[in-house]
Order: C-alpha cells, then structure tokens, then sequence
C-alpha cells in the first residue's frame, strides 16, 4: 500500500519521502526518494528526521507495537524447558510525529483492526493528533496484507466516515491521496 501511495502521490507531482523496511518492492519515479529501514526503531528516527521537511505525512507502515526486549545475534539453541521472550514497546511513531505537527502539516494514519473497527480507528485519530485514519479490517474478504485489493473507509478529525469498495490498491491509493489533497485544500 506504502508504495502505490507513493506512485500516486508522484505522478501528482509530489515529492515522496517513502520510508520503507525490508521488501523486495522498488521504485522508479524521479520524485521518491526511498529509504529503507530494518526496524520500528530505526523507522521511528527516520520519520522524526524527515516530518519537519514536510508538507504531510501518510503512516501506512505496520510496525509492530512490540519487540524483543534482548537482540541475539546468534541463532537460539533448542534447550529443555520454557523459553520466555521478554517484548518492549517500539517508539509510536504516529503519536510523535502528533506532537510534532504544525498547523500547515497533514497527518494521516492507517489502522488494521480485528474487531471494534470504527471505535478503535476514531480513538487512535482523536489520540495520535491526526488529521483523518484510513482504516483496514482484517475482517474483510481481500482486504489488508498479501492481496493487491483492500476496502477501506476513513475517518477525519471532523467526524466525517467514508467507506469505500473493495478495489486494487492502485485505486485505493487513487482514492487517498485524493482525499489527501483534498483535505490539505481545508
């Protein structure tokens, strides 16, 4: 989804920051810049890096809430008994890039939910000080990870909810950035 964002967001004729982790995916349009990152932390220094240089930002990445509170550079041998794995937060990124925000910035959000979709998505919007979420379900046929379709609806801090369809996610990056531009016109 990041990178069809991006394309989009280039062939409108913007200049693209995309902060990406570990994929095979490249880009090839003069006007994004790609910058690759190996964990939620370094993702986390990146975008507090770049955020002030921009005009916006969209946070599509599914960083993950938790890691590994001890990095082992070595494989773990297989030993008798419970092995515990201690887990940290990792930085929220949305939530400082937030309290970051200047009055001419546009901060939007994306949230995958398994249940209480809606509540959960206005909570995170009203939480993290973003401008509007674009909220995914893994409820719904299509939708999310490992699919090049998804059905999204999104929420904006004025209490506006649009759903849209399920659709390639070349259409649904269409349809955001479009609502992006939109909103930045406000």
């Amino acid at each position: 989804m990041g990178f069809a964002l991006a394309q989009e967001l280039a062939n409108k004729g913007a200049r693209v920051i995309l902060l990406t982790g570990p994929v095979s995916i490249q880009v090839n349009h003069p006007l994004i810049e790609k910058v690759d990152v190996v964990s939620g932390e370094e993702m986390y220094q990146k975008a507090v890096e770049f955020f002030p240089q921009t005009h916006g930002a969209i946070m599509c990445a599914a960083v993950a809430d938790y890691r590994a509170a001890e990095q082992n550079p070595h494989k773990i041998k297989r030993k008798t008994g419970k092995l515990t794995l201690e887990l940290i937060p990792n930085p929220d990124i949305a939530a400082r890039l937030g309290e970051m925000k200047k009055d001419k910035q546009v901060l939007a959000g994306f949230a995958l939910e398994t249940h209480n979709e809606l509540d959960n998505a206005q909570n995170k919007l009203q939480k993290k000080n973003l401008d509007f979420i674009v909220l995914n379900s893994l409820n719904d046929v299509g939708a999310g990870f490992q699919t090049d379709t998804n059905k999204i609806t999104i929420l904006d801090k004025y209490n506006k909810i649009i759903n849209f369809e399920l659709k390639h996610k070349n259409s649904v990056a269409s349809d955001i950035v479009n609502y992006l531009m939109k909103f930045m016109q406000v």
